[in-house]
């Protein structure tokens, strides 16, 4: 798939929004990636996480991890394409991201990390310290979306994405004036 139209994917099914958001890295945005709005479809998750596969179906992999929430309908649908297991991480009481759900992953196992958009790279990051907790091995770090500008810190493997796009995002206090006087919302996971 071609950048052009997987943005034009994310237009005509309202993924795409436009105002003033916080994301989870808690910068400010003018747009934000709504994947669920995209994903709601079958026929196009298919589509675009079967490209993504597509992107590392050279590596050698036993598995895919994915961090919820966003992350868990692309890392199943990686793994119906590669016909590999999928499993996910989720908050605890605490707030921070486990293997809950009876989930096991053994030693020397090579995963996929697969995410829904990467700002700065922290769920994944958070993912991959898990895998290498168990002495799991992550091959490759993918996202349908990478709006990092090259600010991604270094996962120890490979990153793949579909879409790169510099979209400029903001610390709380150096708000533009004219994003500053939209009143901001959260509409990713908490």
């Amino acid at each position: 798939m071609q950048p052009q139209e997987i943005l034009q994917l994310f237009h005509k099914t309202g993924a795409l929004l436009e105002g003033h958001f916080i994301l989870r890295s808690g910068l400010h945005s003018r747009q934000f990636f709504q994947c669920a709005l995209l994903l709601q479809y079958p026929n196009i998750a298919q589509k675009i996480c079967s490209a993504l596969a597509q992107l590392v179906s050279h590596l050698p992999a036993d598995a895919v991890i994915s961090p919820a929430l966003g992350g868990i309908l692309v890392g199943h649908e990686i793994a119906r394409t590669l016909n590999l297991r999928h499993i996910f991480v989720e908050k605890n009481d605490a707030g921070q991201l486990s293997l809950r759900r009876g989930f096991k992953i053994k030693s020397g196992e090579r995963f996929l990390v697969a995410e829904d958009v990467v700002t700065r790279g922290g769920r994944l990051s958070e993912t991959i310290a898990i895998l290498r907790q168990h002495g799991a091995i992550p091959v490759a770090a993918l996202a349908i979306v990478n709006r990092s500008d090259e600010n991604l810190p270094d996962f120890g493997c490979p990153f793949f994405s579909l879409l790169q796009l510099h979209i400029p995002t903001y610390p709380p206090d150096q708000l533009p004036p004219d994003l500053a006087a939209i009143p901001p919302i959260r509409p990713g996971s908490k």
